[in-house]
């Protein structure tokens, strides 16, 4: 088979499994927050009324103008934030693993020349495995900024499983192939954010939530795995990113300086510049600095 014409079915079937990824997502941060048991089935806000197997398929509800805007019981409006939900879960997917097939070597996602030497088969498996990483990262980004905005909360039943998630992921990626040291480094820039962020709490308690520091070590992880270059910009961006945001809503006057902003939201992009940005440009800012 031509290989462009599998790379375009497997990213057309990774942007189908990415819609219903955030179909469930959709119900997940609706549910968490809300405070009700994620097994409640979707119902309508205003009348409760059950949703029905159409209205549940990922973006059906809003192609189909008689489901398109308005419950069919009471009539009453759909927010349209599902349907965004899974198209930008579906994005996401596509572009994870858009950036494992393309980028050189899978280097950006630590599978470059350093990796063991390992029959053929084993890589593209280690490299499958680091990519389940970052897709189920990706996931987690947009639940954990959606529920972060609704409810200056970071749910520990969300975060703390993805210790677990991402470091059975990248050991068992190191085991078919990826490089040992990818690994150390996550582990270290993992307690180091950890640290960091904890030790912020605990000069000023108010500015820094325990949700903030618990994410910390889990964004941690998957720029370390990248690259130190990747921890870097990733911690810039995130802060640079929640200030500007913070000044210019209070220059609006939509804030002020007592204000509870959610930083979650700029901990996560910023996290994700530092994946996809971080090693080539903390290269260039390096180069730049070695010809001064």
């Amino acid at each position: 088979m031509n290989a462009t014409l599998l790379i375009a079915l497997v990213l057309s079937a990774v942007a189908v499994l990415g819609l219903a990824a955030g179909s469930f997502l959709g119900m997940v941060v609706d549910r968490v927050s809300a405070g009700v048991a994620v097994t409640v089935p979707r119902r309508c806000a205003t009348c409760s009324a059950p949703a029905t197997l159409e209205q549940s398929v990922p973006l059906v509800s809003r192609l189909r103008p008689a489901l398109r805007t308005r419950c069919a019981k009471c009539g009453a409006r759909i927010s349209a934030r599902h349907p965004l939900i899974e198209l930008a879960t579906s994005a996401a997917f596509v572009a994870v693993v858009w950036l494992g097939i393309y980028s050189s070597r899978l280097a950006a996602l630590g599978l470059g020349s350093g990796a063991a030497q390992r029959p053929e088969g084993f890589k593209v498996f280690a490299a499958v495995l680091v990519v389940v990483a970052y897709l189920y990262l990706a996931s987690i980004s947009i639940a954990l900024a959606l529920i972060d905005l609704d409810t200056h909360r970071l749910p520990n039943a969300i975060v703390l499983p993805s210790y677990i998630v991402l470091a059975t992921l990248f050991t068992a990626a190191c085991l078919f192939g990826a490089p040992w040291q990818n690994l150390l480094r996550a582990a270290i820039a993992g307690v180091t954010l950890f640290a960091f962020y904890w030790l912020l709490r605990a000069i000023r308690p108010g500015g820094m939530g325990g949700g903030d520091v618990k994410l910390a070590g889990v964004l941690g992880a998957a720029l370390g795995w990248t690259g130190w270059g990747s921890v870097a910009v990733g911690v810039f961006a995130a802060f640079f990113l929640g200030g500007f945001v913070g000044i210019a809503l209070m220059l609006t006057r939509r804030a002020t300086r007592t204000t509870a902003i959610p930083f979650g939201p700029f901990m996560l992009i910023g996290a994700w510049i530092g994946i996809v940005l971080g090693e080539p440009l903390s290269r260039g800012y390096l180069g730049l600095l070695s010809a001064a």
